[in-house]
């Protein structure tokens, strides 16, 4: 299935937000994620199916100032 991964489409074979993370090769453990616009705890990433379309935003905190 198809969907928006921080902007640019991708083509993915993971059936939940956690399996797209790793086949992405994201560290789950230091990455904050939004689907469609709505903030998901970590503990929801094993739990949220992905669709077609979805648009989600992975995003590491930096340092800095």
């Amino acid at each position: 299935m198809q969907i928006l991964l921080n902007g640019q489409p991708v083509e993915t074979e993971a059936t939940e937000l956690a399996g797209l993370l790793r086949e992405q090769q994201i560290d789950i453990t230091v990455v904050a994620c939004a689907v469609d616009g709505q903030f998901i705890a970590k503990s929801g990433y094993t739990a949220l199916d992905l669709q077609e379309g979805m648009r989600i935003e992975a995003l590491s905190p930096m340092q800095g100032g």
